[in-house]
C-alpha cells in the first residue's frame, strides 16, 4: 500500500468517508509556475501550496519551493511568472520538491484553479521518476465557479461574461485582493480565498460533503461546467 493510499485508509476515506463534511476535510490548495504549458518538453519551475481546514486558511503552514528545470526557460514565460534562469541554477530538482510536497499533500483534497494543469505536470514527472502519482481526492475552482453559476445565484460575480474566467477575472469578481499575481504561492493564496468564498454557496446550493464536492469540482469538467459558448481559458 502507497503513502497515499494509506493515509485514506487511516482517516477512513474509502466509500463511507467520501461523506465526509466539508468542514471536516483538509485541504492542500496549490498552483505551479512553468516554462510553458506543453507537457511534453516544458518544466515546473515553482509550487507554491497553503492548507486550508474547512474554510479556514492556514497561513503558517505554506510551501514554496523553486525548482530547476531541464526546459530552457522562454523570454514569453519570463515575462509572466518574473523568475529568470539564474534565480533557479541552484535550486533543487523536480524530484527532490516532489518529494517533499508528496508529503505535505498527504491526507488533503487538492484545490487549484485549472488544476487539470498542475496535475498533469506533477504526474508527468512523478511517472518520469518512478514515483507515485497524486492520487488525492482532487477539485478545481473553475469547475465550481460554472456549477454555481448555473444556478444564477445573485452574487454580481456570477454574471461575468467570460466563458472560462482566469483566476485573476475572478479574484476582481469577489473583491479579493492580488499582490503576488503570477507567483505560485500568491496565486495559491488567492485560490484559497476563492474557494473560501465558494464555500457557504456550495452549502447553501446543498453541497456539504467530500463526495459533492468532487461531483460539482471534478476538474476534468472544468470547462463543461460552464456555458457552451466557445473560449478559452485563460492564466
Amino acid at each position: 500500500m502507497g503513502l497515499m493510499a494509506w493515509s485514506w485508509a487511516k482517516l477512513g476515506w474509502g466509500p463511507s468517508g467520501a461523506d465526509l463534511p466539508i468542514q471536516d476535510l483538509h485541504f492542500t490548495v496549490l498552483d505551479t509556475e512553468l516554462t510553458g504549458l506543453d507537457a511534453r518538453r516544458d518544466d515546473i519551475i515553482s509550487i507554491g501550496a497553503v492548507r486550508m481546514q474547512g474554510s479556514r486558511i492556514e497561513l503558517g503552514s505554506a510551501f514554496q519551493e523553486l525548482v530547476k528545470p531541464r526546459a530552457i526557460l522562454d523570454g514569453r514565460t519570463v515575462v509572466i511568472h518574473g523568475i529568470t534562469p539564474t534565480e533557479l541554477e541552484a535550486r533543487p530538482s523536480i524530484g527532490e520538491v516532489l518529494t517533499a510536497f508528496r508529503d505535505y499533500t498527504v491526507g488533503t483534497v487538492l484545490v487549484g484553479h485549472c488544476l487539470s494543469i498542475d496535475l498533469a505536470f506533477l504526474n508527468r514527472d512523478a511517472r518520469r521518476l518512478k514515483a507515485e502519482s497524486f492520487r488525492n481526492p482532487a477539485v478545481d475552482t473553475l469547475s465550481l465557479y460554472g456549477w454555481l453559476r448555473q444556478r444564477s445565484l445573485a452574487h454580481p460575480a456570477f454574471a461575468l461574461e467570460l466563458p472560462a474566467p482566469s483566476l485573476f477575472d475572478l479574484a476582481e469578481a469577489f473583491e479579493i485582493e492580488v499582490e503576488a499575481a503570477h507567483s505560485a504561492l500568491g496565486d495559491a493564496y488567492v485560490t484559497a480565498q476563492l474557494f473560501q468564498r465558494f464555500l457557504p454557496l456550495l452549502r447553501q446550493a446543498g453541497v456539504e460533503s467530500l463526495r459533492g464536492l468532487r461531483r460539482v469540482g471534478n476538474p476534468r469538467r472544468q470547462l463543461a461546467n460552464l456555458t457552451a459558448q466557445e473560449g478559452h481559458t485563460h492564466f
